[in-house]
């Protein structure tokens, strides 16, 4: 049984993923750094550890004896937050000290497979264009470090073993903090997304996220995308959303600002291709795109606001 060590575990996409890889017969190792979580953890049958990323001698001994490791880990800033750069410093700091501290565990473990979770943000606008793994990249404050996390898994496969860097698109389920925020702002009628309407959103379900990590496990070495087939305007996107709530889409659906340039990642056109991953792994999204995945979604998280308001 082939052992398997995740950091970020009980993350939106860590806990999707665990639960994926113990039922395909995987032995799940996976780090929850609030103690009340590790209940969590193994009732979906995953070993859990308590570990810090940046403690180097203490993530040697935990990634010991692992054929693979997956890092997952983010410390994302939700709302205003996220418009503060020293809020990203956390998730920054994963990505480039984290990310090396895995590494280093896992070759000197005599690790097989190392992956690595990256964004689709580090692309440059690319406009109407599909966007492969070739296109040119202008990562830029916000976006940098997900290169340093991805020169990570390079730098494990230049030993002869497989190093694997997902770029993905923008998650979106119904336990996401920032999928909430645009079903409340959807439902108040209020502008959903920063950029302007024409521009593309790539984004991707939690659900299929998780399953193309698991699809990773065979992958060659590399940077593949991870997104839905067919990226939509995030106009159509808001439409969607919208739609699915069953509400009238907002007048305005997103605010053409200015960022400052830490951030203009974020207001750019990214039509991002998944042709290489899915060619390459066989992996098939479950959705298509967000006219899809958005029913299902808000299913969910309909479900979910009932269970709370019983509870």
């Amino acid at each position: 049984m082939c052992t398997v060590f995740v950091s970020g575990a009980t993350g939106v996409l860590g806990r999707r993923v665990v639960a994926e890889m113990v039922a395909a017969g995987f032995d799940v190792t996976g780090v929850a750094r609030d103690p009340s979580k590790h209940a969590d953890l193994a009732a979906l049958g995953v070993r859990p550890v308590a570990l810090d990323l940046f403690d180097r001698a203490a993530v040697h001994a935990a990634v010991s004896g692992h054929e693979v490791v997956c890092n997952l880990a983010t410390a994302i800033p939700l709302g205003e937050r996220a418009n503060d750069l020293m809020a990203w410093e956390d998730n920054d700091r994963i990505r480039r000290e984290g990310s090396r501290n895995l590494v280093d565990a896992a070759l000197a473990g005599g690790a097989s497979r190392y992956l690595q979770e990256s964004i689709a943000f580090v692309y440059a606008d690319g406009g109407e264009r599909f966007l492969d793994e070739s296109a040119a990249i202008a990562a830029t404050g916000v976006a940098s470090a997900a290169l340093v996390a991805e020169a990570e898994a390079a730098r494990f496969a230049e030993h002869g073993v497989a190093g694997v860097a997902l770029r993905f698109g923008q998650f979106y389920g119904f336990d996401s903090g920032h999928t909430v925020r645009a079903i409340d702002a959807t439902l108040a009628g209020r502008p959903v997304e920063l950029g302007y309407e024409a521009a593309y959103r790539s984004s991707v379900t939690t659900d299929d996220a998780a399953s193309a990590v698991v699809a990773a496990l065979m992958a060659p070495s590399g940077i593949y995308n991870v997104v839905d087939d067919r990226p939509l305007p995030r106009a159509e996107y808001v439409d969607a959303l919208a739609h699915s709530l069953g509400v009238p889409t907002p007048t305005v659906r997103s605010v053409p600002l200015e960022l400052p340039p830490e951030f203009s990642v974020m207001l750019r056109s990214l039509r991002v291709s998944n042709q290489r991953f899915k060619g390459i792994s066989g992996w098939q999204p479950r959705f298509p795109s967000a006219w899809e995945g958005w029913p299902y979604v808000v299913a969910a998280w309909r479900a979910r606001y009932a269970q709370a308001r019983q509870a």
